[in-house]
């Protein structure tokens, strides 16, 4: 599949994400997000969670794509959504870019407030151990792009107790 101007740049540990993009997420802080884009099948509707969540904030687009058990990627304003998907000409099922989201749609227009790095960091054993998730803190609640394991999953409201936060200063 191809996703014009998508170049992911997957990344692994709470320390590597921090350092590459930690202080750049920390100041979309007090932007409103005015929109989203994320894959959705044609055919059917369904999110097509392997493809990036692409977040506009007042113009400046995050591109947040989970991968394998432990990678993450994060882009800014690489992603041309206007563009077709290509490369499924195989597949009985054609993605195209949505902006339609029942998780997503009760944060557009909402401000910003903070941006946290999760670690996922659960008392036993666990394959998804060091797994690193992105928090959107809006006065109206929090979003979450997690890792599905080895694909993008979102989530809203508290974040669960195995998470470790690192809130990202301004």
């Amino acid at each position: 599949m191809v996703i014009s101007g998508f170049k992911p740049s997957f990344l692994v540990g709470i320390e590597a994400i921090r350092q590459a993009h930690g202080s750049r997420l920390a100041r979309l802080a007090g932007r409103r997000l005015t929109g989203f884009v994320l894959v959705r099948f044609a055919e059917d509707g369904d999110w097509f969670a392997d493809c990036p969540v692409v977040l506009d904030f007042d113009g400046l687009q995050v591109e947040v794509c989970h991968w394998k058990l432990d990678e993450l990627s994060i882009g800014w304003d690489t992603i041309d959504t206007a563009a077709t998907i290509t490369g499924w000409e195989w597949f009985e099922l054609t993605p195209q870019w949505s902006h339609s989201d029942e998780r997503l749609a009760p944060f557009v227009g909402q401000e910003l407030c903070e941006v946290t790095l999760l670690e996922w960091r659960p008392a036993d054993h666990d394959l998804a151990a060091g797994t690193v998730a992105v928090e959107f803190g809006f006065a109206g609640g929090c979003l979450r792009i997690v890792n599905g394991l080895d694909e993008n999953r979102i989530e809203v409201d508290a974040a669960q107790p195995e998470y470790i936060r690192h809130r990202l200063g301004r």
